[in-house]
């Protein structure tokens, strides 16, 4: 169905070996995921791929292998936004 909206959230802890799934979901949810960061002022990013392949992660989980390049160049942007800011 085009059209409909995919949102992640991910998180990182150093005692991790990766990023962990925090939240996915489709559609309502896509949106009250989007809305939750925006109110708490997290950096909200745009990789539709990405966050299709999130959506069938279990949250809580780490992530793939196959989406850590992907997701660490999110967090390296999320983190120089940051120091910036």
């Amino acid at each position: 169905m085009k059209g409909r909206k995919i949102a992640s959230a991910i998180g990182y802890k150093t005692e991790d070996p990766a990023p962990r799934l925090l939240a996915a979901g489709r559609d309502r949810e896509a949106e009250r995921i989007i809305a939750l960061a925006r109110e708490a002022g997290i950096e909200i990013t745009e990789d539709p791929p990405l966050a299709a392949l999130l959506a069938e992660v279990k949250t809580g989980d780490i992530i793939p292998v196959w989406c850590w390049e992907a997701a660490a160049k999110i967090l390296a942007f999320v983190l120089a936004k940051d120091k910036k800011g």
